[in-house]
Formats: C-alpha cells, structure tokens, sequence
C-alpha cells in the first residue's frame, strides 16, 4: 500500500465545482460562535458537494483568515447565503420545496441510522449554536429532528463533527 500524491487525487478545480451537480442538501448554521467550526462545514460540504450553507445570526461569513485554516478554500467553492434570521432562512427553504430537519435531541425524534429519505426530494439540516443548540422557535418551524445515537457518557458532538457525520449518511443516503 502506498499513499497517493496530490496529484493523483484528481481533484477538480473550482470552476468544476461550480459546474458539478450538487447534493440536493442545504446546510443551515444557527448561531454558530466558532470560526473553526464553520470553516470544517464549509471543508465537509465541499467534499460531498453540498448545494448551499445558510449561515444564519451570529454565523460569521466568508472571508475571514481564522475560517479559512479550517475550510482551506471550501468558502470559495461552496455557495452560502447570509441570512440574519435562522427561523426566515428555515421559512424560505419551506416555500422552495425543502424538508427540513434541524439536528438536535428532542421529543420524537428520529435517529439518523432511522431516517429514511426520497431520493427525489430536496433537504436541509439545520445545525445549532456550539452551547445552546439549534433554537425552539427554528425546531418549531422545522419538519422534524434527526438526533445521532450516542452510547458514551456525553449526550453532545461537536457542531464541526456532528455535520460531518449528518452530511456524510445523508450523501449516502441521497446518492
């Protein structure tokens, strides 16, 4: 076994993604306080071809020198909206034919090992601030929670993670 070069990754170039076909998935970011954590969204968003992030309140927004050590270039090729208010970024998903699901341990919700999607449809999940996680009200206006099994003494992932683990079964799961 060797490892491979950069070079033989085939990696495409911007202008490729740009003309790629996406994953018929938003990613929304509630509040989230991290710059690093916002750069790795933008990184696993790019490597699955996420249509669009929604960086929503206090979310910062490309560029920004301390994102760009996590993301290393995702916010230049993964297309993001900044949206002040998290709950009219969930609104208008909604009306554009969305199923939205915010990410978050709640009554009724469904174990992301659980979910099972149209391959037709068109999604987004809503991730919440690092502390507080995704808001009542956002929850209230979302079609529902999608919550990852955990079987340790720590009822919580990291944001940066936890979209890591979401978009990738997601990716298979629309693919």
């Amino acid at each position: 076994m060797r490892k491979l070069k950069i070079t033989e990754l085939n990696r495409i170039s911007v202008e490729e993604f740009k003309e790629a076909e996406k994953l018929p998935l938003v990613v929304v970011l509630d509040n989230i306080r991290s710059l690093h954590n916002i750069g790795s969204v933008f990184r696993t968003s790019d490597a699955f071809r996420v249509e669009c992030i929604y960086l929503c309140g206090i979310t910062a927004t490309p560029p920004h020198p301390e994102m760009h050590k996590t993301a290393l270039g995702a916010e230049f090729t993964v297309d993001w909206k900044y949206v002040d208010n998290c709950v009219e970024a969930v609104d208008n998903l909604k009306k554009e034919g969305y199923t939205i699901y915010s990410v978050e341990q709640a009554e009724g919700s469904i174990m992301l090992d659980e979910l099972v999607l149209d391959k037709a449809g068109k999604y987004a999940v809503v991730m919440g601030n690092e502390v507080k996680g995704v808001q009542q009200e956002v929850i209230d206006h979302s079609d529902g929670c999608i919550e990852i099994p955990q079987y340790g003494t720590k009822h919580s992932l990291n944001v940066s993670v936890t979209a890591g683990i979401v978009i990738w079964d997601l990716f298979k799961k629309l693919k």
